[in-house]
Order: structure tokens, then sequence, then C-alpha cells
């Protein structure tokens, strides 16, 4: 079995003075000891890598070197696998978006669907409920009470 997690997921993860910060440690360190495969999509880690540096986003932002470092120790792991768009990615975008309105910000969202759908993994760890509005991934809150 395989799953993925969203960067809102790394994002509180490694940002103390997030609220969410215990719940998503927590949550991440028992995924990446665990059994199962945890998958995190290529634009998942640029995503993370550019907010996580971000002085507009979080008042003490990681310096580029502690983001990297933070990718590198996370693709490092046994269990983690990166996913990126394969041959017939347009294919699986436009069956993930079917039926549902596609623009702005829900872009990289259906973008993050196809990929995970084009490989396989059904069920992604986040607590963007925009995820919601895609039937073909299951969607699983790990910072919910």
């Amino acid at each position: 079995m395989s799953f993925a997690v969203d960067v809102n997921v790394l994002l509180s993860a490694s940002n103390p003075a997030c609220k969410e910060h215990k719940a998503a440690r927590a949550f991440l360190e028992r995924s990446i000891a665990g059994d199962e495969i945890v998958c995190v999509a290529w634009a998942t880690l640029m995503s993370y890598l550019r907010i996580a540096t971000h002085a507009g986003i979080f008042p003490a932002p990681l310096t580029p070197q502690e983001a990297r470092a933070n990718v590198v120790g996370l693709l490092g792991l046994p269990n983690v696998r990166a996913l990126s768009e394969g041959d017939g990615f347009w294919e699986s975008y436009e069956e993930v978006t079917r039926g549902v309105v596609v623009r702005g910000n829900l872009v990289a969202d259906a973008h993050l669907v196809a990929v995970l759908h084009q490989s396989g993994v059904r069920v992604l760890y986040s607590n963007d409920a925009d995820f919601r509005l895609f039937p073909l991934i299951e969607l699983r809150d790990p910072l919910a009470a």
C-alpha cells in the first residue's frame, strides 16, 4: 500500500510556529517510520521549497539550505518515493478533472491528483478540502483533532 502527502502537511511539520506543527510532525514521523510507501510528487516538493523559504508567508522562513536539507532527508528514506508525470499524463489530467471546473489555485490541486492517479496512488493526506472535488482520490486529514 502507498499514500501521498500534500505540501501543507510538510510545511506544518517543519514550521514550529504553525498551530498544527505538533500534529503534522507526529503524523509525518509515524508515516516515514511505517511500512507503507510514502509518495511525494515533485510538484509538492518544489512547492515546499517555494513556500517554506518565503518571508511573505512565514515570519521566520527556512533558509534555502534548511529547506533543501529537509527535502534531501525525506528523499533519502527507504520508504519515500518521488512521483512525477509520465507518458499519458494529459489523459490522466482529463480523467480526474472530468466534471470539475478547474481554474486558479485548483489547477495545482488537479495536477497533483492527476500525478497520483497516474501512479496508482489513491489516498492523499492533506488538510486542503478542495481535494474533495476530485472523486478519484480519497482525502484524509492527518491534522484533524
